[in-house]
C-alpha cells in the first residue's frame, strides 16, 4: 500500500515561480532510500514541519514519502537559490537521521 504525503513549502509547489506564474525556473529533486518504511516516516514527519518554517521568496520544497523513500523536490527561481534550497534540505536530512540513530541506540540500551 502506498502512503504518500506531501507539504508544500512557499507560493507555489516547491519554490518560487516565474513570472507566468508557471513551474519554478530551477528544479532539484532528491530521493533518500530507507531499508524500513517505519524510518522512513520518521525522517519525512521530522523534515515536514520545517517546510512552512522557511520563508523565502525565492524557493521552496515539497517534502514526500512513498514506502521506504523519502523525497524532497527543491524549487527555485535562480540558481544560487536552488544551492541553498539543497544543503538546507540535504542537512535537514542528516539531522534527523543522525538523531534516530541515536534514538534506536538509546533503546537498545533500554
Amino acid at each position: 500500500m502506498s502512503d504518500r504525503t506531501d507539504t508544500v513549502e512557499g507560493p507555489g509547489d516547491a519554490g518560487t515561480r516565474g513570472p507566468s506564474r508557471g513551474e519554478p525556473d530551477h528544479r532539484l529533486e532528491t530521493e533518500f532510500e530507507y531499508a524500513h518504511e517505519r524510518r522512513a516516516r520518521d525522517i519525512a514527519d521530522s523534515i515536514r514541519v520545517e517546510s512552512g518554517e522557511m520563508p523565502d521568496e525565492r524557493s521552496g520544497a515539497t517534502v514526500g514519502r512513498e514506502g521506504c523513500v523519502v523525497s524532497v523536490t527543491i524549487g527555485a527561481a535562480d540558481l544560487v537559490a536552488l544551492r541553498a534550497g539543497a544543503n538546507t534540505w540535504i542537512r535537514l536530512v542528516g539531522v534527523a537521521e543522525d538523531v534516530a540513530a541515536v534514538c534506536d541506540e538509546r533503546l537498545e540500551r533500554g
